[in-house]
């Protein structure tokens, strides 16, 4: 096994964030050499012993059972999100994935059909991340400078990850734009943690982490963390300053795949400034889906 693998570059980078006070340990000050926890100290705290948890982190062992891995959470002091992702990646050290040639993903005709009912800014994201289709006003609010039809080919089709982190545009669309990319940083480990095997998922966290060095720092945090609501103030190029908020939602027909919509309170100037949007992107494209 080349590397400790995702379980154990998960667990090194969560021990390294914890201190000794934060467990009430003992801080010894300098005279430490390792920033957060030593290895020894998260045994002991989770209950185990060090040569069992080193061969965790070192990828030599296949796995740890329930309660192992609920010590464990508790000595990291884990959320509920960052637990199942830690059982996620125990799981998959279980067992040795095959490697499969990726299909490109596909719209259900129902989920197209749900799409074309959204009279708001909304988008399918895939797995990946990338653009599976959207709206008129997804488009013309998110990503108006590229081709509507770009994620009707699997070729060209707009990644969410890639733009926010390469792309000027994207970037300059938000305002609080480190705030957007730590979202995003965090939903990918959730990817990469249920789709390990995904060699396009590999290809997208490789590319990000040659060009970006924002995305190196928070790829290097190990943080997990979905996004389902949140409020961004985005700098738009023709409407101007406007704030929405951007809600994903689950989809019951592919549960790879989801429903991003941005919604604004009815009767503000953010409802307004879509309205606003809407109206210049009918004039501009009457032929243009709804």
């Amino acid at each position: 096994m080349d590397g400790p693998g995702p379980l154990g570059d998960f667990l090194q980078a969560r021990r390294a964030q914890l201190r000794p006070a934060d467990v009430g340990l003992r801080d010894l000050g300098p005279r430490r050499r390792v920033a957060g926890l030593r290895r020894e100290e998260l045994a002991q705290l989770a209950g185990v012993s060090v040569s069992y948890y080193a061969r965790l982190e070192q990828g030599m062992s296949r796995g740890a059972s329930a309660e192992v891995l609920d010590a464990i959470a508790r000595a990291l002091r884990l959320d509920g999100h960052e637990r199942e992702h830690l059982e996620r990646l125990a799981g998959t050290a279980r067992r040795t994935p095959r490697a499969r040639r990726p299909r490109p993903e596909k719209l259900h005709d129902e989920t197209r059909d749900l799409l074309g009912t959204v009279d708001a800014p909304a988008l399918i994201l895939g797995r990946r991340s990338d653009v599976l289709a959207w709206n008129t006003l997804g488009h013309a609010l998110l990503g108006g400078h590229l081709d509507f039809h770009a994620p009707d080919d699997p070729a060209r089709r707009p990644n969410m990850s890639r733009m926010l982190f390469l792309d000027p545009h994207s970037q300059e669309l938000y305002v609080d734009w480190k705030r957007k990319i730590r979202a995003v940083v965090g939903n990918l480990r959730i990817s990469v943690g249920r789709h390990p095997e995904d060699p396009l998922l590999a290809e997208l966290i490789g590319e990000l982490t040659m060009k970006s060095p924002e995305f190196v720092s928070l790829w290097g945090d190990h943080r997990v963390q979905p996004c389902d609501a949140a409020a961004y103030e985005l700098h738009h190029p023709v409407v101007g300053t406007v704030t929405v908020t951007q809600q994903t939602l689950s989809i019951a027909r592919s549960p790879d795949q989801l429903l991003i919509v941005c919604t604004a309170p009815a009767g503000s100037s953010d409802a307004s400034a879509l309205a606003l949007l809407r109206q210049l992107r009918t004039v501009c494209s009457p032929a243009s889906p709804a």
